[in-house]
């Protein structure tokens, strides 16, 4: 670890020192608003105490084993816990560099989901839809609520846009990679002659919180809104009344829609914080693009015209091409949720980037 890093720690350390301070401070404790605040963040700082203390508890184990090894007797000893010690110490460092990556706030929170068919017909929908039980599955594993918004289905299966809300610990920052245009390449079930068809459907991850820094102000002239009547789960009373709620951002040509709630002031909520959303991660986007145009990891919604992944059914494999060597051969499981490995290796590469970018600005 570089001299500009370790003092970055050291001033992270320090910062938790004077969150503490401020924590038993009792006119904090009269502010709630700033106390839980303060609290967040003394939590968050946390691992980052205890994996230095963790350190330094393993440096001093280092220290007394090379110490032993002036001993004839006690040096076979001294070198198996040279070598614990040794371990230990690269795999704290390991975790004391992330404590130096940026935290996104969202990360913490939820998302909305947005998987429409792309090229492809009948094809890319059918797609589109296995690509959205994939990360229902997913949520699913990890005790997640999904709840759908919308839905257009395809004619023969799948569909062509399905929009969902996805409500759990961390959902944000497992699935904001996702972002992006995914490839299938198999042989459709309405393809008579068996040949290998190449389809596409893009996927979109929104945050539900919006970024503390990005504040977007909605102009209510700036909104077209038209009502409908529901079409989806509600029972009988979704055909007679028009609750559903489309609302138009005439400045950006933003869409959005709400029919799953059974009244049009429900429903108009819904609609008014998805776009309240959507133009977040627009702005967030237009930023990153300016300011990171090397990454290859791109936050959020990214761009969507990317294409990020190849789901290859002959082979079995599926393929993430913004790390390289990043291939499996296990797409019936991915299919099914399995999404870690996938996930683990894009957070993995997203680190590096970015310590990579804190020893360049040290």
């Amino acid at each position: 670890m570089t001299p500009a890093l370790r003092r970055k720690l050291e001033a992270l350390l320090e910062r938790r020192e004077e969150v503490e301070r401020l924590l038993a401070d009792p006119t904090v404790a009269a502010d709630p608003a700033r106390f839980r605040a303060l609290s967040r963040e003394f939590s968050s700082l946390q691992p980052l105490a205890d994996a230095l203390a963790a350190e330094a508890r393993a440096r001093a184990d280092l220290e007394a084993a090379q110490a032993l090894r002036d001993d004839p007797e006690l040096r076979a000893l001294a070198d198996d816990e040279i070598a614990a010690a040794s371990a230990r110490l690269a795999q704290l460092e390991g975790e004391l560099l992330a404590q130096l990556v940026p935290k996104d706030a969202r990360d913490d929170g939820g998302l909305y989901l947005e998987v429409r068919a792309g090229t492809g017909g009948d094809e890319a929908a059918i797609f589109a839809g296995d690509l959205f039980r994939m990360y229902a599955r997913y949520a699913e594993r990890q005790g997640w609520r999904v709840e759908v918004e919308s839905a257009n289905p395809g004619e023969h299966g799948g569909y062509k846009e399905i929009i969902a809300r996805i409500e759990g610990e961390g959902a944000y920052a497992r699935l904001k990679y996702e972002s992006g245009t995914h490839r299938v390449q198999r042989v459709p079930a309405t393809e008579s002659q068996g040949r290998i068809h190449t389809s596409a459907a893009t996927v979109a991850i929104i945050a539900l919180e919006p970024d503390a820094d990005t504040t977007i102000s909605l102009n209510p002239a700036d909104l077209k809104v038209d009502t409908f009547r529901s079409s989806g789960a509600g029972g009988q009373h979704v055909n007679k009344t028009e609750s559903a709620i489309r609302i138009t951002h005439l400045p950006t040509g933003l869409v959005v829609e709400s029919q799953t709630e059974r009244s049009q002031h429900a429903n108009r909520d819904k609609a008014m914080k998805r776009l309240q959303a959507m133009l977040v991660e627009a702005e967030l986007e237009k930023r990153a693009a300016a300011t990171a145009a090397d990454r290859k990891l791109q936050v959020g919604s990214g761009d969507r015209s990317q294409r990020i992944r190849t789901y290859n059914f002959p082979q079995g494999r599926i393929t993430d091409h913004r790390v390289e060597g990043l291939t499996l051969y296990d797409l019936p499981n991915v299919l099914d949720g399995a999404l870690d490995p996938l996930i683990d290796r894009l957070r993995q590469e997203r680190q590096a980037e970015e310590l990579a970018r804190l020893a360049r600005e040290a």
